[in-house]
């Protein structure tokens, strides 16, 4: 079966085309071509302001932190889950330029039944651990309470979200108007150990879980944490792997953990880069969901990108992609595959972003370029192939 009927089969999609429908006719803000819908300032009415607010969670990442959990009754995993919600948002934000202060609301779905409350306040106290954490490094954000909801008809297990806001000035905002023919684009590594984790990171941010989880995943997680799975799914789409999550593996993790590796933020470098080079600063991309692809949605005319350069394939990306067999076209559609920011700027300041990154201990490097086309398009030239996404 090609891997491609197996993804849509567990009822996921990397371009979310049902939803990019629904949204089609809705306003898009002031600049429709920003990473993130930009509002005037309904808040402070002030013209020179604008307000964002975007939503978003660590999706299916809390089963694999229900999975290790439940294995190993290691709470820690749970701080993670909070992790990921929380970045999933700011990382978004950083793209338009938005470095706080925020405000953050926490929405969480449970099963009681199967998730006690000693998980919650894992997780919920797991966010305002983070927040300190990140002050340290000058992010600022304000906790704001949320949701927590009893919802066992809904919800298998738990899933974990949350709305983060702020307002900006609008001569600070990032819009992607400025990519041009001529720029280059720095990559920004997703794995190794940054300066402010705790732990070598293995890269996987939070998405494509779905897939990870049952191509990596042994059988027999299914038939013990049957609630770790949509009863409606074929049978053969189920957890086909052949691993547990205590094995071990070539970096300091085992199975489980690099599938659960936190998502990690690039708000400090963003901080720092924005500080010293905003005004060469084009346009900045989060590769989560379309990973290598998703820069094709915010091009503000036709134009190519060109990535000839990328960072190497980290550990994990190669053992999902040996274990499914999947299409090297479809894992870089998929999966962030070892980047998931990038920023496009001139040379110049492109070596000196390289140089900020690398200062946090994150690996980045010159990975491509824009040139004129005649349409909007993305080449991936890479030592798997060469692939273009239009």
């Amino acid at each position: 079966m090609p891997d491609n009927n197996r993804y849509n089969l567990r009822g996921v999609s990397a371009q979310k085309e049902d939803v990019h429908k629904a949204v089609a006719k809705l306003d898009k803000g002031l600049y429709p071509n920003a990473f993130c819908k930009i509002y005037p300032d309904h808040w402070g009415n002030d013209a020179a302001y604008c307000n964002l607010m975007h939503a978003d969670g660590a999706g299916t990442k809390s089963i694999l932190a229900y999975l290790y959990w439940k294995e190993t009754g290691d709470l820690s995993v749970w701080k993670g889950i909070a992790t990921d919600s929380i970045v999933m948002n700011i990382d978004d934000l950083l793209c338009v330029g938005a470095t706080g202060p925020f405000t953050y609301s926490s929405t969480i779905g449970r099963n009681k039944h199967l998730v006690p409350g000693e998980v919650i306040s894992a997780i919920i106290n797991g966010t305002q651990a983070y927040f300190d954490q990140m002050k340290e490094y000058g992010i600022d954000i304000h906790f704001m309470g949320g949701e927590t909801a009893d919802v066992g008809d809904v919800v298998r297990t738990v899933i974990v979200d949350g709305t983060m806001a702020c307002r900006m000035r609008r001569d600070k905002l990032v819009t992607t108007e400025k990519m041009q023919p001529g720029d280059v684009l720095v990559s920004l590594a997703s794995y190794g150990q940054a300066s402010y984790e705790d732990e070598y990171n293995s890269g996987i941010g939070s998405n494509g879980l779905t897939s990870a989880r049952h191509e990596l995943l042994h059988k027999e997680y299914a038939a013990k944490y049957p609630e770790s799975v949509d009863p409606a799914l074929p049978e053969e789409v189920v957890y086909n792997g052949a691993y547990r999550i205590g094995d071990a593996t070539e970096t300091p993790l085992n199975v489980g953990k690099m599938l659960l590796s936190p998502t990690r933020t690039y708000a400090p470098v963003i901080l720092k880069v924005l500080e010293e080079h905003f005004d060469q600063i084009h346009g900045i991309i989060h590769c989560s969901g379309g990973g290598q692809s998703k820069c094709l949605h915010y091009l503000p005319s036709a134009l190519r990108v060109v990535k000839n350069n990328l960072l190497p394939v980290p550990p994990l990306f190669k053992l999902i992609q040996e274990s499914a067999g999947t299409d090297w076209k479809e894992m870089y559609q998929v999966f962030n595959m070892g980047q998931r920011l990038e920023l496009f700027t001139d040379k110049e300041t492109a070596a000196a972003v390289v140089n900020i990154s690398e200062s946090f201990g994150i690996a980045a490097q010159v990975s491509g370029y824009v040139e004129k086309a005649e349409r909007k398009e993305v080449i991936i030239d890479s030592n798997y192939g060469n692939f273009t996404y239009c």
